[in-house]
């Protein structure tokens, strides 16, 4: 059983927009993994962790930082990202 599934943009909208969901890799091999804190609290701890590990299997990772969670990332920052990396893992944590 298939069940849809709906995202909603907390960002103010006026009507959703629909947008495909990527298919996830089968491998990171090859690819360079971007961190992104959110500046929330205890992100970077949860980065930290995670960074550390990926490192350890040999996959390069780029770290990034929004100035503030309650903002969208700024265009330049989604740019570099969008350059600079194959795939994103976005903490939120508290």
């Amino acid at each position: 059983m298939k069940t849809e599934l709906v995202m909603l943009d907390p960002t103010s909208e006026l009507s959703p927009t629909e947008r495909p969901r990527r298919e996830r890799p089968s491998t990171f091999e090859g690819m360079t993994i971007g961190l992104l804190d959110i500046s929330k609290r205890r992100g970077d701890v949860f980065l930290d962790r995670l960074e550390e590990r990926l490192n350890e299997r040999g996959f390069p990772v780029r770290r990034y930082r929004k100035p503030r969670f309650s903002i969208l990332a700024p265009l330049e920052l989604k740019h570099q990202i969008r350059n600079e990396c194959d795939l994103v893992i976005e903490a939120l944590a508290d």
